[in-house]
């Protein structure tokens, strides 16, 4: 016989209510353990804040006109700075003097121009490598050998240092390299590419292509073969299957690379001081000539300050990569 429990008076089920010690116990079990997680994710932000945040904001103030402090010692040999008097004060005259320079103008232009281009042959050369080595079969020996050449051939450039690499692109397509010897042993003029905006967007599409191959190729061999299977039973094509199946589950490994190539394609030095021409050129070659050669540091930070609002602007689809592949997860 089993006796039913009276509700209680108040016309609520029975359970532990906020004061009840059960709900405090509860709850302080819960603090500890956000506290917990909070000191063991502490770390990383501290050094990120100290080692990056912190400088962050410093040359920030000092684009603004603030010369003291940290900023005093290259304050005390700057050229052309514009200063404050005061903590609460601030000055956009470094900023006047950059954006109305018609050279940084032309070579913003260039840098953004550059840095899409790149990131689009990047991204397309890698899915294009991914797809193959997906979609290859087994039993055809040669394909799998190319597929095998293909992959391989992507990420030697990540073994290879980037001077290296540099010197090697501006020899192969310099009035005297490979390029203009081949063609002149065929009877025709080739083109001159070294020293040239041609020849930067070579080197950066050789040095950012490995990290994007290996995360989009990742991306697509985890696809399952079932869904692909499914989708080939119902009669879908090579490039439905792709659009309906494969990009949506590899949009985060996409998006990843793509921020990645975005933000070292923007802010390079190595392959446009060693590759490009003296003008135009990319902004950090310019960065480094204003600081060094032209002795205006207040300028050149105003310019890194530029590259750094641009490159949060690739950065925040990488958040939200991160964050859609967590909630995907569920951990969030």
């Amino acid at each position: 016989m089993t006796i039913a429990k009276a509700p209680s008076s108040s016309g609520v089920a029975d359970g532990p209510t906020s004061d009840s010690p059960a709900r405090k116990k509860s709850n302080a079990s819960g603090g500890r353990r956000r506290l917990g997680g909070l000191l063991l994710a502490s770390p990383p932000i501290i050094v990120v804040a100290i080692f990056v945040g912190f400088p962050i904001l410093v040359a920030m103030s000092y684009s603004f006109g603030h010369i003291g402090g940290l900023n005093k010692t290259i304050a005390t040999i700057a050229r052309g700075q514009h200063t404050v008097d005061n903590w609460y004060q601030v000055t956009l005259g470094a900023y006047q003097d950059v954006f109305t320079d018609e050279r940084f103008r032309r070579d913003l232009g260039v840098t953004v121009v550059i840095t899409l281009l790149c990131t689009v042959i990047v991204v397309a050369l890698a899915w294009v490598i991914a797809l193959y080595l997906r979609t290859a079969p087994e039993g055809a020996r040669f394909r799998a050998w190319v597929a095998k050449l293909l992959s391989s051939l992507a990420v030697v450039p990540m073994f290879i240092p980037v001077v290296i690499a540099s010197w090697a692109m501006l020899t192969f397509y310099a009035s005297d390299g490979l390029v203009r010897s081949v063609c002149a042993q065929l009877g025709f003029e080739g083109p001159i590419w070294g020293y040239t905006l041609v020849c930067i967007a070579f080197g950066l599409i050789w040095t950012h292509l490995p990290f994007a191959t290996l995360m989009i190729t990742s991306g697509v061999q985890g696809v399952p073969d079932s869904l692909i299977e499914a989708a080939r039973d119902s009669g879908a094509g090579l490039l439905t299957i792709v659009r309906t199946v494969i990009a949506p589950l590899t949009l985060v490994p996409t998006v990843i690379a793509l921020t990645f190539t975005a933000i070292g394609t923007l802010g390079s030095f190595t392959v446009p001081y060693f590759t490009g021409p003296n003008a135009p050129t990319m902004l950090g070659v310019d960065m480094v000539s204003y600081f060094q050669s032209y002795n205006r540091p207040q300028q050149s930070v105003v310019m890194a300050v530029v590259v750094f609002g641009i490159a949060a602007v690739f950065g925040a689809f990488y958040v939200w990569a991160n964050f859609r592949s967590a909630r995907d997860a569920g951990r969030v």
